[in-house]
């Protein structure tokens, strides 16, 4: 019993050690310079999505290639995001593509290029 006890606090005291070393070497990245300049003129897009889903990725490499900063919510691995999805926004399936923020937002259901720049371009003269 008392051997268990032992083992029981050198895991525990193992398990937080191996924390703290990898919580020290992870490090902020740089953002550069002159892409947070140019995110500036795009407003808030936020991209819900699974990591297995063909059209998912495509969004996202999309906004990637294309320089377009978005936010990506995994619904797999975000009970919040998966609520958002499904509660306020009403769909089972993704990616849900959100441009913008409050009532003028626009929520696009799937992905097409087409159709996500024609309404980058509608919230971009919206302002």
């Amino acid at each position: 019993m008392m051997i268990n006890r032992i083992l029981a606090v050198g895991a525990l005291i193992m398990m937080t050690t191996v924390t703290c070393v990898a919580s020290e070497e992870a490090t902020q990245s740089h953002l550069n310079p002159v892409k947070a300049e140019a995110a500036k003129k795009y407003p808030r897009i936020v991209a819900y999505t699974v990591s297995w889903c063909p059209h998912c990725r495509a969004a996202k490499e999309y906004m990637t290639q294309h320089d377009i900063p978005f936010i990506n919510k995994d619904v797999e691995m975000d009970a919040k995001a998966m609520e958002e999805l499904t509660g306020k926004y009403q769909s089972q399936g993704v990616p849900v593509i959100v441009i913008g923020t409050g009532k003028d937002e626009i929520v696009l259901k799937g992905f097409t290029p087409e159709l996500f720049e024609e309404s980058l371009k509608k919230e971009q003269n919206k302002h």
